[in-house]
């Protein structure tokens, strides 16, 4: 997502480089390149015009230290009207209610069912809330038997009335089911349509009526663009919900819905998903995101994934085995695991400042770990916790086992080497470090 923009944005801010001083002429020059590039991203005309006349008024009226770079002083302008424009700040769901209801729109092929279950997901690992899925969309085919397969994923129920065609009747007896097992979260999932029809905004109205929702949730298709800003403008002017969330960021989308949308709706993006995977969702940071805009990586998203994934107790056994020079296959197959939960690689390398740029023309699949997964599962269980016995008899009965050539072996063996021994001088400087703090 975005990497034509962050291109076209690079571009535009080359234009100062060299330059002493901001004037009102490479100003121009600079934001008429950078207006194309929003355009070309499809963010909406009035919003770009607003966005470049906010920047060039504060470019042409900042006083400009002669030590700071005119680049510089540009990026750090656009940066703060690009968090501006998308939000400001995070903007927490709220699930105050006994039970809170939240209550899930959109058009059909959006990802609400998705959505809705990495919601589950993701609130009850974070709030400690017991959920409950409600399947209202009756219309669509498999839409109930597809989030009854989400729940059974998350360990979460999900209400139905299998034959009934009144969604609205299944929100009200939801609720009531909720009370009554004592429920804390409801989550509604509901019917979209392939377009906007006065049908669909009826029963939606009438659901959001009957069930008194605390929190009401626009998914968008991130892929759609303003057709995606101009369906929120039309659903938010009949129920008036209370925040977006962007789906498919991972796809194929030039950014124009995540930049247009808040300033045309007046509603905060609350979350951004990308993949099928039930833990790939994030509360969208405007901030984090205009720094991912202009290529300058997300490290802080990259720390809260692991964080979520690795126990402080294992980290620490972790840390004792690598200090100890312990550190073996089973480990490394361990830390791969753990890589492949936190969402889509190329999206997380991404974020990394420098790797973003190396990784935005590469095709790095989900399953870029499936041969080094292969040639570990092939060796013996002697063999993962000793590589050291591994011989070239070994290495080749590894190669065959795994499908894969000797070479490949061989690289991984000296690439397991050189991220133990990396791995290793980090656990002892830590080590290190831990011990002087001690000591004063």
């Amino acid at each position: 997502m975005f990497e034509n923009l962050s291109e076209r944005l690079e571009r535009s801010f080359k234009l100062l480089r060299g330059e002493s001083r901001i004037t009102e002429l490479n100003v121009a020059e600079t934001l008429k390149d950078v207006r194309n590039a929003l355009l070309e991203a499809d963010v909406s005309y009035n919003v770009v015009k607003t966005f470049i006349d906010v920047v060039k008024n504060k470019a042409l009226g900042s006083n400009v230290l002669t030590a700071v770079k005119p680049g510089e002083m540009m990026v750090k302008i656009v940066y703060d009207e690009l968090v501006a424009l998308m939000g400001g700040e995070s903007m927490p769901v709220n699930i105050k209610g006994d039970p809170a209801v939240v209550l899930i729109a959109g058009l059909q092929g959006s990802g609400k069912t998705t959505f809705s279950g990495k919601l589950a997901n993701y609130l009850k690992g974070t709030k400690g809330v017991s959920p409950l899925l409600v399947a209202c969309d009756v219309y669509r085919p498999a839409a109930i038997e597809q989030l009854k397969i989400l729940g059974s994923q998350i360990d979460v129920p999900v209400y139905t009335e299998e034959g009934s065609n009144k969604p609205v009747e299944i929100a009200v007896n939801a609720l009531k089911h909720a009370k009554l097992h004592g429920y804390g979260l409801v989550i509604v999932d509901t019917a979209g349509r392939l377009a906007i029809d006065e049908e669909m905004m009826n029963e939606i109205s009438a659901i959001k009526k009957a069930v008194n929702p605390q929190e009401t949730l626009f998914v968008v298709d991130s892929m759609t663009g303003q057709d995606a800003v101009n369906t929120a403008r039309e659903f938010n002017e009949r129920l008036n919900f209370d925040g977006v969330v962007l789906t498919k960021l991972d796809g194929d989308t030039r950014g124009g819905a995540a930049l247009s949308i808040r300033s045309v709706v007046k509603k905060p993006v609350k979350f951004m998903s990308s993949g099928e995977k039930l833990d790939s969702l994030d509360i969208f940071h405007p901030d984090r995101m205009a720094s991912r805009i202009l290529g300058q990586g997300d490290i802080q998203t990259i720390v809260e994934r692991i964080q979520k994934l690795i126990d402080e107790e294992d980290a620490k056994k972790m840390q004792k085995r690598l200090a100890k020079d312990q550190f073996d296959f089973d480990d490394f197959y361990k830390q791969i695991q753990q890589i492949k939960k936190m969402g889509s690689l190329k999206d997380v390398m991404s974020m990394i400042p420098g790797i973003n740029k190396m990784v935005k023309n590469i095709d790095i699949g989900d399953d870029a770990f499936k041969y080094v997964e292969a040639m570990i599962q092939s060796m013996t269980p002697a063999e993962r916790c000793q590589p050291q016995i591994i011989n070239a008899s070994r290495r080749k009965r590894i190669a065959m086992g795994s499908g894969r050539d000797i070479a490949d072996v061989n690289r991984l063996m000296k690439q397991f080497d050189g991220m133990k021994k990396m791995m290793r001088n980090v656990a002892r400087n830590d080590n290190a470090v831990n011990k002087k703090i001690k000591r004063r």
